[in-house]
């Protein structure tokens, strides 16, 4: 497997996007259940796709830069059929390095209450529930959570 920094119209990016976007709204029994503001090419910094050997793409994941020094994780996604299997974790550690790089010292993130299994995988690895930042704040089902770097 190898994960690779990708435009963010690249077809692969745009359709796990696609898939993600359409597992959450099965989830929340809505469409649009984004609180914040969707990410766009103009708000995100970086975006890495994971792919197979054979060039399937799996998952993704992108960084927004919300201020000095502080990122959030937007559009984390694994292909349901690759979950456990570590490709979230890769995924996750090449943007806590890439924002390292950076000089980011800090990320964040936003999640939902429908979403078990991503609370338990981020907090596993290290992040922190955090009162709702940004777009998030009065939102009733949204989860915030936090990592120093």
């Amino acid at each position: 497997m190898k994960i690779e920094e990708t435009p963010w119209s690249d077809p692969d990016a745009t359709e796990l996007r696609r898939r993600q976007r359409a597992e959450v709204a099965e989830r929340y029994g809505t469409p649009d259940s984004e609180p914040g503001t969707p990410p766009s090419a103009a708000d995100i910094e970086v975006f890495f796709v994971a792919r197979e050997d054979d060039g399937t793409a799996v998952g993704c994941g992108g960084l927004r830069r919300l201020g000095p020094g502080v990122g959030e994780i937007k559009r984390m996604y694994v292909d349901p059929g690759r979950r456990g299997s570590g490709v979230a974790a890769d995924i996750l550690r090449t943007l806590e390095d890439w924002a390292r790089e950076q000089g980011w010292t800090t990320l964040r993130l936003e999640t939902g209450d429908a979403q078990p299994d991503a609370i338990r995988f981020y907090t596993r690895a290290g992040y922190r529930r955090i009162p709702n930042f940004g777009g998030y704040v009065g939102a009733k089902r949204s989860l915030c959570f936090e990592r120093s770097l």
